[in-house]
């Protein structure tokens, strides 16, 4: 089986257009990211800013101690927030190019099979036996991908749970501190 030019070429252009769609996507994530981390910052100064007043406006230490308290579980909240929106953009750079690769080994997938039906019916006689055993080799290796693919999703989907969980302790145990001070 060999390749026309037109055919190179437009793989060529298919593999570009794929990898522009891509960077495109990661600077996208990162953009996200960059800006996530800009309002943090400026959210962080301005409650510098507040904190640094109401501390010099402070008249005795038990005045201190409750400003102290008050100011623990904002600042869990926000920890909390800045993850969980973390973890969302990360997750959704990550999806996205998921599904793209998924979609390109159901393309190539689809492609290989096109290609050994091509050469089964091109086998010479007396080759049936080898080619059974070469397409039930396919097969196999198919499925066990697919097992991996959904052993794979479930993991996230773990690991996705326990983010949430962990985000929902953090935020009640900073409750709980805060209203114990």
């Amino acid at each position: 089986m060999s390749l026309t030019p037109e055919q190179i070429i437009a793989a060529n252009k298919a593999n570009l257009e794929t990898l522009m769609g891509l960077t495109s996507k990661a600077f996208s994530g990162v953009e996200q990211l960059i800006e996530l981390n800009l309002a943090a910052a400026k959210s962080a100064l301005a409650d510098s800013q507040q904190q640094a007043q109401a501390a010099l406006s402070v008249k005795d230490a038990q005045e201190l101690v409750a400003l102290q308290a008050s100011l623990f579980q904002p600042l869990a909240e926000k920890a909390a927030a800045y993850n969980r929106h973390l973890y969302e953009i990360a997750t959704g750079s990550n999806s996205e190019f998921q599904g793209h690769v998924e979609g390109k080994m159901a393309e190539a997938q689809k492609a290989f099979h096109t290609m050994i039906d091509n050469a089964t019916k091109n086998a010479p006689a007396g080759s049936e036996a080898a080619v059974a055993a070469f397409k039930t080799a396919v097969s196999a290796g198919n499925n066990a991908l697919e097992t991996v693919q959904k052993a794979v999703k479930q993991a996230t989907e773990v690991a996705e749970a326990n983010v949430k969980s962990m985000t929902a302790t953090a935020l009640n145990a900073g409750k709980t501190a805060a209203k114990k001070r």
